[in-house]
């Protein structure tokens, strides 16, 4: 089967299919054709470990991508990206608008980039005047490119598109009166102002952009033929670009839209509750198109889930942040009932450099909310504490709890060479990364 991989930029699960009034018709639609894992989590709440660990089916520490691509970042082996693995069996693999796996979009090895600026791709696949669009214009004119290339595809070979979005990422669009800040509620973490409610909206007007552009890719598969010969994948890479949202571990941070759709899919339409990992994406796309699964795959196939077979497919999740903008060295486990996270090398500040500016932020500095020390482990109950606000790692009824979910840490980090686990980490030669300290990008020093 024909395999469509649809991405955003930090859009944790604010989508229609999560009960958000986030208005996305389309995603709506893809849910109800197929499933909605509710559940579903990041292994990296930052955009290329993220994507990374999704894309090669191995935790960010083990591909080798431990920061940002574009910061100078990369994987160990680009051999063992899905568009690599999947052009070996003999698919045609294309990429429209946003990687972040990768500082050349060369290395990862697509057979076609649709790039509105490349004009090896022909007149038919360009589109002119493409200079200093805006991030929806930008995106809505790759999912136009996505368009054209599915009208043109033969049929004859499996195709892997991947089809990335700049939106949800900031800057988020200024207020256009399609939404009226005045009747929204900001995410959970964030305080109810009138600057974060203001925040929100712009960020659902860049919502309903990657809907729509969603939307022009999945009428493509029906109208040109192929519908019933794809599995369609959409998911974003971590949380909103907000304060305890994007680059923590709190569900806030690594929580993910996860839709699948498949032809003949027996459970399509209903909600999957089982925790997920974005490891599992990879095997279960292997499953679902019949391929032997590759040597390196840390997850687990879902498919199992999709035909109501099974409950569950792991007992836990793993995440972790290393760096982003800057060294912030974490990793959290965490199952049904509860969430662990460690902090390591006594970097416990909050790390202003690791969260996007935004009028969200500049709220929280303004009441000193961004001094505050972290602990350096950190326990939630997650079904009695969803918001993760009281730390129970310190207190002695729990201390059985604690102790064997830091031992499932350990035993995950040593089991994937983890270099955290070995002692400090080194940052790769050439890579960019902010001092700690910085609070903006006027104050940015690098290292």
């Amino acid at each position: 089967m024909n395999i469509v991989y649809i991405h955003t930029h930090d859009s944790g699960r604010y989508v229609q299919p999560y009960g958000y009034n986030v208005p996305t018709p389309q995603l709506q639609a893809l849910a109800e054709a197929g499933t909605v894992f509710r559940q579903a989590f990041s292994a990296a709440p930052t955009c290329s470990p993220s994507r990374a660990a999704l894309l090669t089916g191995t935790a960010a520490h083990s591909c080798g991508m431990l920061g940002l691509a574009h910061r100078g970042f990369q994987l160990h082996d680009y051999d063992r990206h899905l568009a690599r693995f999947l052009k070996g069996q003999g698919y045609h693999t294309v990429l429209c608008g946003e990687q972040h796996e990768a500082p050349r979009t060369e290395m990862i090895g697509y057979d076609a980039v649709l790039d509105m600026d490349n004009p090896k791709l022909g007149q038919s696949l360009r589109e002119p005047d493409t200079e200093n669009l805006g991030m929806a214009e930008r995106d809505l004119r790759n999912a136009r490119l996505c368009s054209q290339f599915l009208q043109q595809a033969s049929g004859e070979t499996p195709f892997f598109l991947s089809f990335g979005m700049v939106n949800t990422h900031r800057v988020f669009p200024e207020l256009d009166g399609s939404v009226d800040p005045d009747f929204v509620r900001p995410p959970h973490p964030l305080p109810d102002t009138t600057e974060t409610r203001e925040d929100f909206a712009r960020f659902m007007q860049a919502a309903r952009t990657a809907d729509a552009c969603a939307g022009i890719v999945l009428d493509a598969l029906k109208t040109h033929g192929h519908w019933d010969n794809t599995i369609v994948l959409f998911t974003t890479d971590h949380g909103l670009p907000m304060p305890r949202m994007k680059c923590s571990l709190t569900d806030s941070g690594i929580g993910v839209a996860l839709l699948l759709r498949y032809p003949q899919q027996p459970q399509a339409g209903h909600a999957c509750d089982a925790l997920v990992s974005h490891l599992d994406v990879f095997p279960t796309l292997c499953d679902l198109a019949g391929l032997e699964q590759p040597h390196w795959l840390q997850g687990d196939s879902v498919k199992p889930l999709l035909e109501g077979k099974k409950g569950q497919a792991r007992d836990e999740v793993f995440a972790e942040v290393s760096w982003h903008a800057a060294f912030e060295p974490q990793r959290a486990v965490r199952t049904s009932r509860y969430k662990y996270i460690r902090r390591y090398h006594g970097v416990t500040d909050t790390i202003p450099a690791n969260i996007d500016e935004s009028p969200s932020k500049t709220v929280l500095m303004k009441h000193d909310l961004l001094a505050e020390k972290r602990p350096e482990e950190a326990l939630y109950d997650v079904i009695q504490d969803p918001c993760e606000r009281s730390n129970l790692a310190y207190q002695a009824r729990f201390e059985e709890v604690r102790r064997q979910l830091a031992q499932r840490l350990q035993r995950w980090m040593e089991e994937t060479g983890d270099p955290l686990s070995q002692g400090p980490l080194q940052k790769p030669a050439g890579a960019v990364v902010n001092k700690k300290r910085c609070l903006s990008p006027e104050e940015e020093d690098f290292e």
